[in-house]
């Protein structure tokens, strides 16, 4: 089931692996124009970002790749997992989204799937990809972190 937060944010689903893969430059929040059974299988919190990717195509905002399974109650009126879905945006928003997927080595990633007082939201953001020893680096950099953070705590336990 999809967990609720004190501030009417109810998280369906989070591409957690996103922000090991890219820096994340800029993020936006944007609604997501679903069909009916899309809804209740995200109310149900069943989804997955992982592959799922925008872009702005005839100056419109998508969303791609993302897997949101049929309804298990649908019938002949159920939706295709990884459709297309159309993004909303201010035209400001995705202008400068254009603008900057244009520059090399520029995309947009899903980071976070969710209801915002009923409404379904994604949150997106404008990213450039790590490359292999930047990924490296950072884990080592928050391994090192966790060790430092036991080494305080164990000597200050005793």
């Amino acid at each position: 089931m999809a967990k609720g937060r004190a501030d009417g944010r109810t998280l369906v689903a989070a591409n957690r692996k996103a922000r090991h893969d890219y820096v994340i430059e800029d993020v936006f929040e944007a609604g997501v124009m679903l069909t009916g059974t899309e809804v209740k299988a995200l109310r149900a919190g069943r989804a997955s970002l992982v592959d799922g990717w925008a872009e702005v195509e005839g100056g419109e905002a998508w969303l791609h790749g993302v897997h949101i399974p049929e309804y298990a109650q649908g019938t002949w009126t159920n939706h295709a997992p990884r459709r297309k879905r159309k993004l909303l945006l201010h035209r400001e928003e995705i202008d400068r989204l254009e603008a900057k997927t244009r520059e090399k080595g520029q995309t947009i990633v899903p980071l976070a799937l969710y209801f915002l007082d009923g409404r379904a939201k994604v949150e997106i953001a404008l990213a450039r990809g790590k490359k292999d020893y930047d990924k490296r680096q950072a884990l080592r950099e928050r391994q090192d972190n966790l060790e430092a953070e036991r080494a305080i705590r164990e000597k200050r336990d005793r």
